[in-house]
């Protein structure tokens, strides 16, 4: 069992900067890591990714440029930088890990093993 504690969200304005963090326990942290996005009304949508190792990561384009996913395996922990932050980016912010991908595809479907309970983020005009 895998446990996922994400931390760091919280109110900000339009164009501040915000760093999410996911902790992972229970297991040794050899997973492919994402983080996702839900805002009110709306269905979950990927944002970033990372390969178990660190050397691949992969964006939405919505976030491309402004965002940030990056990895500290001897710490399990994985870290999301936010910058430039836009009133679109309100949303409750959900870690993932999975063991396995077959595609860089798979990094953006919500098929993940194991999810934080959410952290949420709050941008305002």
């Amino acid at each position: 069992q895998v446990q996922l504690v994400e931390s760091g969200g919280g109110l900000v304005q339009a164009e501040d900067s915000l760093r999410l963090s996911c902790a992972a326990s229970g297991r040794t942290f050899s997973f492919h890591m994402g983080w996702f996005r839900q805002a009110p009304g709306k269905e979950r949508e990927f944002v970033a990714a990372i390969h178990r190792s660190g050397s691949n990561t992969y964006y939405a384009d919505s976030v491309k440029g402004r965002f940030t996913i990056s990895r500290d395996n001897a710490k399990n922990t994985v870290y999301l930088q936010m910058n430039s932050l836009k009133p679109e980016d309100t949303a409750v912010y959900y870690c993932a890990a999975r063991y396995l991908v077959y595609s860089i595809d798979d990094y953006r479907t919500a098929d993940y093993d194991y999810w934080g309970q959410g952290t949420q983020v709050t941008v305002s005009s």
